[in-house]
């Protein structure tokens, strides 16, 4: 399923993610030539900062969000162009000498499939980086959209509700990149735990990117109570005595050759 999110808005709340894609890029060593791809590339901004990295070099960022890629857009120069694309449907004539993904590939449900798609456009010597969310990540959120989808106000919206996330331990996806056939890959965890900086950013965060596959599955007149419900445990649960909200962010961490 395709999710359609508020680019502007996402760009907004976003900080937690765009720092963490730049720990990313710093660890690619972009000599200026690469040719490289991001998938699930959203406002854009870090595929904008990878393309001034490489001058000489070709960027292309995919997001499967039309809002996402209209601000993506904005960014658009001679070496780096945006496309609305599915990461589930990746169709490319191009070859890459990097696939980088910053946040996104635990939207993607199947990975054995992400590797077949990435396969066909890595370059005959490639590398792929990326960083997405792992076990026990955002676990104030998910117990508590939990709680509001097991409502009796809300629960026949969510009967035929598919999971949104795949959010797998370091164990299982290294069993998963060995068996997709990649080379000196390396698997591991990253303890990305946040303060947000009060209520505000935590509900930011929760309204984008976070509750936005929940609120399209219920009518419009059970949107706003369903988020109103979710805000309110959220500031209960993480909000602490400073005035910070807590989240827990685990993040999966791959580095490969192909």
């Amino acid at each position: 399923m395709v999710h359609e999110f508020n680019g502007k808005k996402y760009a907004a709340a976003s900080g937690h993610q765009k720092e963490w894609g730049m720990r990313l890029i710093a660890d690619l060593g972009l000599k200026g030539s690469e040719r490289v791809l991001d998938l699930g590339c959203g406002d854009g901004a870090l595929t904008a900062r990878i393309a001034d990295l490489v001058p000489a070099g070709e960027v292309l960022g995919i997001d499967a969000s039309r809002s996402m890629i209209e601000a993506a857009q904005a960014n658009e120069r001679a070496n780096l162009r945006f496309l609305l694309m599915d990461i589930n449907s990746l169709e490319l004539a191009d070859r890459f000498d990097i696939v980088f993904s910053n946040a996104t590939l635990h939207w993607i449900k199947d990975h054995r499939r992400l590797y077949r798609n990435i396969d066909r456009v890595l370059g005959e010597v490639a590398r792929i980086r990326f960083n997405f969310g792992g076990e026990g990540n955002c676990s104030h959120f998910i117990k508590i959209v939990k709680e509001a989808m097991a409502l009796d106000a809300f629960a026949t919206s969510f009967a035929e509700f598919e999971w949104p996330w795949y959010m797998p331990s370091v164990d299982e996806y290294s069993e998963l990149i060995e068996f997709a056939g990649m080379r000196h890959w390396r698997v591991w965890e990253e303890n990305a735990d946040r303060f947000f900086m009060g209520v505000d950013a935590m509900v930011a965060w929760v309204d984008q990117p976070s509750l936005v596959p929940f609120l399209a599955h219920v009518p419009a007149d059970v949107a706003r109570p369903f988020r109103e419900f979710v805000v309110s445990r959220m500031t209960e649960e993480t909000r602490q005595p400073d005035g910070r909200c807590f989240e827990t962010f685990r993040r999966i961490n791959v580095s490969a050759l192909r």
